[in-house]
């Protein structure tokens, strides 16, 4: 497909506020961090049961959805919320049971207020519950790996004094970058020189283009974020693990990400929908941004724990 400078300047800035959100998120402490997470979570939520309301021309009542979001975020939430005290009072246990039999009820409430039930819809709508929640619930649990050795984010600080904030965002930051520079390097390799169609659920992507950003990702995460970072963070717990560690991570970061975009891209199209939403200019809407998120984390969680415990 021919480059188009209009578009690729509306996608860069849209990127460039993404990008600071997201480091603002991820840089400031735990509570920015999950508050991040909680509004991609309910705009993820939001987007994803418009898409199969079309899909099965099928419209759930708002109880029925505020109930299953609550319930998801209840999920997110309870998987791993270890670090969020203020003095002796835990998030997690005083606030998070409640939640998900909040959203229990509603979902009844809207169930019984359902003129038409359509089972199939109603199903694949809880999808959800694995398809995001359990994605970001497990993002959650990468917050803050590096310093609390072999339990995915349970216990206290380990052999490290004064950690850096790097010690605890180091695996988001790599999923993160890794998808952004795969993402924005597939666009222009492909515009540059694609030629060969990747597949009929999206037109427009090429093998070309697929092929090079994951290229382009692994050796800018490998080659450029490791040094730069270890250079100046030299104490970061990630930072002194083989540097494969981050070569292996930004390779299945980026490709399981290009198949979490085509899984959107087809319910998109059965959809029959451009984009899952309009917030972010260039990229359409929470979904559109944060599809390869959504699939790339359950894998880099599962490698992290099967080889780096």
């Amino acid at each position: 497909m021919a480059f188009n400078w209009q578009t690729f300047k509306t996608r860069t800035l849209t990127a460039a506020v993404f990008v600071i959100v997201m480091l603002a998120g991820l840089f400031i402490n735990q509570w920015t961090f999950f508050i991040l997470f909680s509004v991609i979570h309910f705009g993820c939520w939001w987007e994803y049961l418009g898409l199969v309301e079309k899909i099965y021309k099928n419209p759930f009542h708002k109880y029925f959805k505020v109930g299953l979001m609550l319930i998801g975020y209840g999920m997110m939430a309870w998987i791993n919320l270890l670090f969020y005290y203020v003095g002796f009072f835990g998030f997690r246990e005083q606030i998070f049971t409640i939640i998900p039999f909040i959203g229990y009820g509603l979902l009844i409430f809207g169930f019984s207020r359902t003129p038409k039930i359509n089972l199939k819809a109603s199903r694949v709508a809880l999808l959800g519950l694995f398809y995001i929640s359990l994605s970001l619930g497990l993002m959650l649990t990468l917050w803050g790996i590096g310093v609390n050795g072999s339990c995915m984010g349970i216990g206290g600080i380990v052999g490290i004094s004064n950690p850096s904030i790097f010690d605890f965002i180091t695996f988001p930051l790599i999923i993160i970058s890794s998808l952004w520079v795969n993402d924005t390097m597939a666009y222009i390799v492909g515009s540059l020189i694609g030629k060969t169609p990747l597949t009929k659920i999206s037109p427009k992507k090429t093998w070309e283009g697929t092929i090079g950003g994951i290229i382009l990702s692994v050796l800018v995460i490998g080659f450029i974020l490791y040094p730069l970072l270890q250079q100046n963070f030299v104490h970061a717990t990630m930072l002194s693990t083989q540097i494969g560690h981050w070569f292996v991570i930004a390779g299945i970061t980026s490709i399981a990400g290009t198949f979490g975009d085509l899984l959107e891209s087809k319910l998109k199209r059965m959809a029959g929908v451009k984009d899952s939403g309009h917030i972010m200019p260039g990229h359409g809407g929470f979904l559109d941004r944060f599809d390869s998120l959504l699939v790339a984390t359950p894998f880099v969680w599962l490698y992290v724990y099967l080889f780096m415990q």
